[in-house]
């Protein structure tokens, strides 16, 4: 996608797409997601610890792609998307891959303008201009109504840890 789609309004800020030089606010942004979310400081600098190594191969390759909103050069909010793997499923029985949308964090003086639903569309048309038909994603209680408002629906998806 080369273009950002006209009909967004991201209030003067400038839109760029992530470089693998990003690997750090990303970070940042994550754990800040997650502390946000009562997430434990301690057990959240062990993630990124293996979060970062994780991630910088991704930057660089493409496999991990999205935006972020700079205000002067200042980072004011970003979003991650990844193509994964899936296999056809009843939601996109033709398609072996989704969308997966992670990492949407507005910085807080810049909350409650409506950049993370800005960026969730942007992601959408990201998803589209790649083929990608069905995306999913995981929300905290803070996104969920963004999400909802969008037209993102719960499903029945379920976890455990095993360790």
């Amino acid at each position: 996608m080369n273009d950002i789609p006209g009909d967004l309004d991201f209030a003067g800020l400038v839109v760029r797409r992530l470089r693998p030089d990003d690997g750090e606010m990303i970070c940042r942004h994550r754990e800040a997601m997650f502390l946000e979310a009562d997430g434990d400081p301690a057990t959240l600098r062990h993630m990124t610890e293996h979060f970062r190594p994780w991630l910088q191969p991704r930057l660089v390759d493409g496999r991990y792609y999205g935006f972020v909103l700079e205000d002067a050069g200042q980072t004011a909010a970003a979003i991650g998307l990844m193509s994964i793997d899936w296999p056809p499923h009843p939601a996109h029985p033709q398609l072996d891959q989704r969308g997966y949308v992670l990492n949407v964090y507005v910085e807080p003086t810049y909350r409650r303008r409506g950049l993370a639903s800005q960026l969730m569309r942007l992601g959408e048309a990201e998803f589209a201009w790649r083929g990608l038909g069905f995306a999913v994603l995981h929300a905290t209680e803070a996104g969920r109504p963004v999400y909802a408002g969008l037209g993102w629906g719960a499903t029945a998806e379920m976890a455990k840890a095993l360790s």
